[in-house]
């Protein structure tokens, strides 16, 4: 007894199943988390490292050179970057997918702790941290007031940070932007100098009179008691009482050469917000928990400190990762019932009984409830990947529901027989055609699993969602279907005047007129394989025609405009003109928000955030904002810019689509090849906001030691680089101070008024073991020079980086092949080279994973049809449809002017699997009628006539589910729509041939294949001699 019949014969036992399944999923529903995309698990480690005062060339010689070497052994390890600048770096270790991320952390703690040997000994502990994609700010806050910076600071830090920091599922909380306290310890090198005292003496004395240091327990007897000295300076004012020397019996106290300041730290970075200097907390969430929940929490938490503020503090949310979320996901949910509706309308339009719609149409929730059970399985979650593959399954996990409702619906029809009877019959005689149908659809998700590269952390989801959908779809329609049918449906439905519903309306005329150009066509076969080849061909120059890219641009309403001032630039003349610019760009139409900010890390850069009104309620696109972002960044011609806008899938350095790394043993010689591509592109239309990340202009004054005088005065070269930093760049903590429970740096550094005179800097005392103290322009000569502002490693090598964005009329591989020709011309000599990288990488890698899943799916689909049919033959007519979708799909593409990217070549993936279904209708019947004996050219006439109604019921069905995708608007939009019109597009225009070639090529097959086995038995006659009949 199959499955079928037992439903029919208990529709108890089928109700329990599905509702089992159902049940399961209702339940996982409520525990799925919502986020925009799949996590994809980290695949770097960075390594964080800090020496205050270093130059950009210093720390890449003397910090990263030694680490890169030492880390470089580490099996697994893809690719090897770093980016110096004044006083920091960080290397990143790239490693391969395969490589257990856990391991290779702690494969790099293990060698850089055995490389600190070979570092400078004044460098800070290096920070080792996995690069997880969760850490990435799920919300910005900006706080401003009416009070100074450093008070605004300590309200954000310890009003709102610190809170926010105790919300459950809340990471870390990192304030930029602001000034905490700091007691500054300033020195008087003129003073210094008089007393014979140098600036090492100095710091020290401040280190070994500010202590608390715990001394032990003493025991007596039954009792313990703790010994602690009481060393550490009690108020401010105290540091300048400090002894720093004694001058023939006489304290040499800080406030005789220097001054003590209760102020807040130098300021590193620059925030805004409304014209108010502000304070950004950058909220991050722990590791594989729920954005949206997250947000929502935080938000409430908000609410609460606001209550608690001093007047006059602004808090201000500025970025929240949840509002896009929350649009695309509720955009997707639309299509989603919008889809199932279309689709169970095309039940009634052909079938015509609103009892058919009902039972066919349960098929579309249970499945896609189901499937939450897989979901819940896999620890996925409610993203855009899982939902666009619920979207897209509801018009194919009805299919099998129709084809099996159809066949009952017929056989009650056509044979008069009951429900029951019917329902048991029909199922059995469609079984093998729905199990070819499903599986043969599922198996094309199978060669996603050997995909490499980004692409495939985000298309796994996608493919496991869609493939248990499709699989709980073809149970419920061999249980569910059945039973319901065989209760609800009457027998014999026919209209009025006593038809059918087969011969009522437009499907009879449509019918007879699909049998006449059949016939016709099985009488010219070579003419319809001839045109079929023709087709095929036209892939050709379409494939040409059709630009490729990564994904398409998606409107998030956002922008960011990135700006590099001249070399030298200060911090505050940064941000004097980064107001002036930010001023303007808020004029621009459908700005709504504007957040200028300089962060820490390079000098001279800064970025600003554009938020823009949201995409419903303007008409134009953010690519236009950009245009007039880029038109005021005009009147600034000695600033270099870009205007980037966030991508669904980032991916790899970089958020510009161009970017190529030039590499080589030489700095100066990489920069010179860099420059020519970038001069090249900068004239070369297609190509916007070029840039390169070679600053070699960056102001310094250099100290060259004579090493021999040097020598000679007992001076080392240590020596004076470390005083020479202790006066200009100053120490960012020699000890701290207590007071109320909090700490606060103590640094030191020379007076700023000295900071700026070279002069000064000359006549600094250096320690000598010969003579005591040796002024520095005894030993060394000071001189203006310049130096790179950063310097960029990769593999090893020197890298220099040029970044371009593109208009809209120039696709991606377009960009890029003009840019291999550009480079091709540069004439790159032996040891040096140059490669893309971020996204044309991730381009080809994926179209080369793509050619593979491809051939993967062609081949796994034979293997399907081959054995649900078992004929070698059989599976090549219906995988004869397959190669016409390839054109059709191409043609959608060029005809709405879009691209062939990741989304589109996953909707021609599904179309390779959907329009074989078609096939698999018409020869499984046709194979039936011949074995009852109906000869070839009746059996292929009668059973395309017989299955034209399913075929054009799934067909439309799997077209009216995703018209809500395709026509969609909103966040998420231009993804989502690029895979369903290529399915539409592609299914509808190939629909007519599909139907048409199938039958051609299996009749053609079917015939060659008899006239060879008859010829066969023909000789074996002959050679054995048996007569003929």
């Amino acid at each position: 007894m199959t499955i079928s019949e037992l439903s029919v014969r208990r529709p108890v036992f089928a109700l329990m199943l599905i509702s089992f399944l159902v049940v399961l999923g209702v339940f996982s529903f409520r525990d799925l988390g919502v986020d925009l995309f799949p996590k994809a698990d980290p695949a770097n480690v960075n390594i964080n490292l800090s020496l205050p005062g270093a130059t950009p060339e210093e720390m890449a010689t003397q910090v990263v050179l030694p680490l890169e070497e030492a880390v470089n052994t580490i099996s697994g390890l893809d690719e090897l970057t770093s980016q110096t600048s004044e006083g920091t770096a960080r290397i990143t270790c790239t490693f391969i997918l395969e490589r257990d991320l856990e391991g290779a952390a702690q494969d790099v703690r293990e060698k850089v702790a055995g490389a600190l040997r070979n570092l400078p000994p004044n460098i800070l502990p290096p920070v080792i941290q996995k690069a997880d994609p969760d850490a990435d700010p799920v919300m910005t806050i900006a706080v401003a007031s009416d009070k100074n910076i450093r008070e605004t600071t300590e309200i954000a830090d310890k009003q709102i940070k610190r809170v926010l920091e105790t919300v459950d599922g809340v990471g870390a909380v990192t304030l930029t932007g602001g000034r905490s306290r700091q007691i500054r310890l300033y020195a008087d090198a003129e003073k210094l100098n008089a007393y014979g005292i140098t600036i090492n003496q100095f710091q020290r004395a401040i280190q070994n009179e500010n202590v608390e240091i715990p001394g032990g327990r003493i025991i007596r007897g039954d009792s313990e008691v703790g010994v602690r000295t009481l060393g550490r300076v009690d108020a401010v004012s105290q540091f300048a009482e400090i002894i720093v020397a004694n001058l023939n019996g006489s304290p040499i106290r800080v406030r005789d050469v220097g001054r003590v300041e209760d102020t807040y730290a130098e300021p590193t970075t620059w925030n805004m917000v409304d014209n108010k200097q502000s304070v950004k907390l950058d909220v991050r969430r722990q590791s594989g928990t729920n954005t949206v929940a997250i947000v929502d929490l935080v938000r409430g938490k908000l609410g609460q400190i606001r209550k608690g503020l001093p007047p006059g503090v602004d808090v201000k949310i500025i970025a929240d990762k949840s509002i896009f979320i929350n649009a695309s996901v509720s955009a997707l949910k639309e299509h989603l019932v919008y889809g199932s509706l279309l689709a169970s309308l095309v039940v009634l339009l052909f079938i015509r009984n609103l009892r058919s719609v009902v039972i066919a149409s349960l098929a579309i929730p249970t499945s896609i409830i189901a499937t939450f059970t897989l979901l819940k399985a896999m620890n996925f979650t409610l993203n855009n990947m899982t939902l666009l593959g619920l979207t897209l399954a509801v018009g194919i996990v009805i299919d099998d529901a129709i084809v099996v409702l159809e066949n009952i619906v017929r056989f009650i029809e056509e044979k008069y027989e009951l429900p029951k009877t019917a329902a048991i019959a029909a199922t059995k005689e469609i079984t093998l055609a729905v199990v070819a149908t499903t599986i043969s659809l599922v198996i094309i998700f199978v060669p996603i699993a050997f995909m490499t590269g980004y692409a495939k952390r985000y298309v796994n989801e996608f493919g496991w969602t869609m493939a248990f959908a499709v699989m709980v779809s073809m149970l419920v329609s061999f249980t569910l279907t059945p039973m319901l049918s065989s209760l609800a449906l009457k027998r014999r439905e026919t209209d009025q005047s006593g038809h059918t519903s087969k011969e009522v309306g437009f499907f009879h005329g449509l019918a007879n007129q699909y049998s006449r150009l059949l016939a016709w066509s099985l009488d010219h076969r070579l003419a319809v394989l001839l045109l079929t080849f023709a087709i095929f061909a036209t892939a050709i120059p379409l494939n040409s025609l059709v630009g490729r890219d990564w994904i398409p641009a998606d409107d998030q309403s956002e922008l960011t405009l990135y700006l590099n001032m001249p070399i030298g630039t200060s911090l505050d003349a940064n941000a004097r003109i980064l107001t002036d610019i930010t001023g303007k760009i808020k004029q621009v139409p459908g700005v709504e928000f504007v957040n200028p900010y300089i962060p820490q890390e390079i000098s001279g850069h800064s970025h600003t955030y554009i938020r823009l009104i949201d995409v419903s309620k303007r008409n134009f696109s953010q690519q236009d904002v950009a245009r007039d972002v880029r038109k005021i960044m005009t009147e600034y011609p000695n600033i270099r810019s870009r205007v980037n806008w966030p991508s669904a899938l980032q991916g790899g350095e970089g958020s510009s689509p161009i970017n190529v790394r030039f590499l080589g043993p030489d700095l100066l010689k990489v920069g010179e090849y860099a420059r020519k591509l970038y001069d090249r592109l900068k004239a070369t239309p297609g190509f916007t906001d070029v840039d390169m990340d070679l600053d070699i202009n960056s102001p310094e004054f250099q100290i060259q030691i004579d090493r021999q005088r040097a020598s000679e005065l007992g001076v080392r070269a240590g020596d004076v680089a470390t005083a020479v930093r202790l006066m200009i760049a100053g120490e960012d903590q020699i000890s701290t101070y207590k007071e109320a429970g909090e700490q606060y740096p103590v640094t030191m550094q020379l007076l700023p008024e000295q900071q700026r005179n070279p002069d000064i800097l000359a006549r600094l005392m250096i320690p000598s073991t010969k003579v005591g103290q040796v002024r520095l322009d005894n030993i060394a000569a000071l001189q203006r020079g310049l130096s790179p502002g950063r310097v960029k490693r990769y593999n090893r090598q020197f890298q220099v980086a040029v970044q371009s964005n593109l208009t809209p009329d120039i696709a991606l591989d377009d960009a890029a092949q003009k840019v291999r020709e550009a480079v091709s011309k540069a004439g790159l000599p032996p040891g040096y080279s140059a490669r893309f990288s971020g996204t044309v990488k991730i381009l080809d890698e994926t179209n080369k994973s793509l050619i593979i899943t491809f051939l993967l799916a062609s081949v796994f689909m034979y293997m399907v049809l081959a054995a649900q049919f078992e004929s070698l033959l059989h599976p090549f007519a219906i995988m004869m449809s397959l190669p016409l979708s390839i054109p059709f799909a191409l043609l959608t593409l060029w005809l709405t002017g879009r691209t062939l990217n990741l989304w589109s070549s996953l909707g021609v993936l599904l179309l390779l699997g959907i329009v074989k279904k078609n096939g698999i209708l018409q020869i499984d019947y046709a194979n039936r009628l011949r074995s009852q004996g109906t000869p070839m050219r009746k059996a292929v006439l009668e059973a395309c006539q017989v299955r034209l109604r399913p075929i054009l019921m799934t067909t439309f069905s799997i077209i009216g589910g995703l018209i809500p995708t395709a026509i969609g608007a909103g966040a998420g939009a231009a993804q989502r729509s690029a895979i369903a019109v290529t399915i539409i597009g592609g299914q509808t225009l190939c629909l007519l041939l599909t139907l048409i070639v199938t039958p051609v090529t299996y009749s053609l097959l079917s015939e060659l294949s008899e006239l060879k086995l008859a010829r066969g038995i023909k000789a074996a006659r002959v050679r054995f001699g048996t007569p003929s009949s």
